[in-house]
């Protein structure tokens, strides 16, 4: 049995999806998806983790302790050591994200074995496909690889054809960040644009990047979806006073609509894993209902979405 070690949430879900849960050892400290790795020891550490800071304070802290340590995280050597792994997944995409590449691959190289660490660095939905298939054919069931990825595709597929049938394609803000406002990148915008929307921000397979209110005034979005990076519904309700303070918010089409939601970004906006299809099928509900009634708001648990601005106003 290869034994698994998991610095990445989405890797962790990719195990999950391949069925080698039993040869995961250990994860890292955001791991909780499948269910059973919150039953694996934690490799990793984050001293912000649950501190219950605001948006700003967040981003104030990544941004100086990036600059003065070159990392947020630590990594447990010593339980590396005696979790004994083959194979450890991790990423160099984001450093915020994970612990950097380069300090990975330095402890592995003093570990018995020393493990494989494989880099896993998508930036749009096939080179997750990829990655999916890369982890199966190390684990040595690339057959399951080839069939995950087969019935992952089959559902885009599905999502993209009905959504060509749209009549209209909203303007759709798929926001990262409240606090300064960031938008969603990478395979993000790919998501809005499979399910029927525009992306008035992001663009596939490129970073997030910051946006003046300014330029969110000038683009006015029909939709504006929460996603915001790690953070759960409720966490991102928090943010929406923040937001109905910004100028101009009130007059919106997105706010005026009604059509404001949170959805969970730690589940389905920050991990390049096999759920980013059920990410799809969710905006494509939030978009086009009268298309995707099976995915439409009222189909899915508040804690996966919810409708933060819920008296729609007539439009002119």
């Amino acid at each position: 049995m290869t034994r698994i070690v998991s610095l990445l949430p989405a890797a962790t879900e990719i195990v999950g999806a391949l069925g080698l849960m039993d040869s995961l050892v250990g994860v890292s400290h955001e791991c909780d998806f499948p269910f059973q790795a919150n039953h694996r020891p934690r490799v990793t550490h984050c001293p912000i983790h649950n501190a219950g800071l605001s948006s700003p304070e967040v981003d104030r802290w990544v941004r100086e302790t990036l600059a003065t340590n070159g990392t947020l995280y630590t990594l447990d050597e010593p339980l590396m050591r005696e979790l004994r792994p083959d194979l450890i997944l991790t990423q160099k995409l984001c450093d915020v994200c994970a612990v950097g590449y380069g300090s990975v691959a330095r402890m592995a190289a003093q570990l018995p074995g020393p493990p494989r660490v494989v880099n896993l660095e998508p930036a749009c939905l096939n080179d997750v496909f990829d990655n999916i298939r890369t982890a199966a054919a190390i684990a040595g069931v690339a057959q399951r690889g080839a069939e995950v990825v087969a019935q992952l595709q089959e559902r885009v597929e599905r999502v993209r054809a009905r959504a060509q049938s749209a009549a209209n394609r909203p303007r759709c803000y798929l926001m990262e960040w409240v606090d300064p406002p960031f938008c969603a990148g990478h395979w993000n915008p790919e998501l809005v644009e499979l399910a029927g929307g525009i992306e008035v921000f992001g663009r596939a397979g490129q970073r997030s990047t910051r946006v003046e209110w300014d330029e969110v005034l000038q683009a006015q979005p029909e939709r504006l979806v929460l996603a915001l990076c790690g953070w759960s519904v409720e966490r991102a309700r928090q943010d929406l006073p923040v937001l109905q303070g910004y100028a101009g918010w009130d007059d919106l089409p997105a706010v005026r609509r009604g059509a404001v939601f949170a959805i969970d970004g730690s589940a389905y906006a920050s991990r390049p894993g096999p759920r980013l299809v059920e990410t799809l099928e969710l905006l494509a509900g939030l978009l086009h209902p009268e298309l995707f009634p099976e995915f439409a708001l009222q189909t899915w648990r508040p804690e996966q979405v919810a409708r933060l601005q819920t008296e729609p106003v007539s439009l002119p």
